[in-house]
């Protein structure tokens, strides 16, 4: 009996596929080294995880964004940004309004919208690498889900100082 899809760990895949991950870690370090807030490309991974039903990178994510300390509201309620009105800022609600539109790739007027309202709050290399880590992030979802990687361990935020 064989299986319909492989099951593999994130360490088969860094292991296995050392050059395409490494590949990937290097796009992560430049988008990381862009300026873009940390907080708001954990918040923008955890969205498009949601969208694409990755449990691996929703855990890691979670995990990442309760350790640099985004506010826990923030991790609670970004798959229903739409419906807060106090929780996201201006930046971040264009920044997620992108994240659906690419992740489900809309086309047309809702791309276009996404697109003017983001440059509304970020420059054009910022919009370049927020474009870059809606694009990363949903790369890693097919990766995880494709090779279905278990989640990782639920980390909780440390308190100390």
């Amino acid at each position: 009996m064989s299986q319909a899809r492989p099951n593999h760990s994130y360490d088969d895949f860094r292991k296995n596929a050392a050059a395409a991950y490494a590949a990937m870690m290097a796009l992560g370090k430049a988008i990381d080294d862009s300026g873009l807030e940390k907080s708001l490309t954990e918040l923008v991974k955890l969205r498009a995880s949601q969208i694409n039903g990755c449990a691996f990178c929703l855990q890691l994510h979670a995990n990442k964004a309760r350790e640099i300390g985004i506010p826990p509201e923030k991790i609670d309620l970004v798959a229903a940004w739409r419906e807060t009105t106090d929780t996201f800022s201006q930046p971040e609600i264009a920044a997620l309004a992108l994240t659906e539109v690419l992740t489900k790739l809309a086309e047309g007027d809702a791309l276009d919208r996404a697109y003017a309202d983001v440059a509304r709050h970020f420059d054009d290399d910022q919009i370049l690498f927020l474009t870059m880590t809606i694009a990363m992030i949903n790369q890693w979802n097919r990766i995880a889900v494709g090779l279905r990687f278990p989640p990782p361990a639920r980390r909780r935020a440390s308190t100390a100082a």
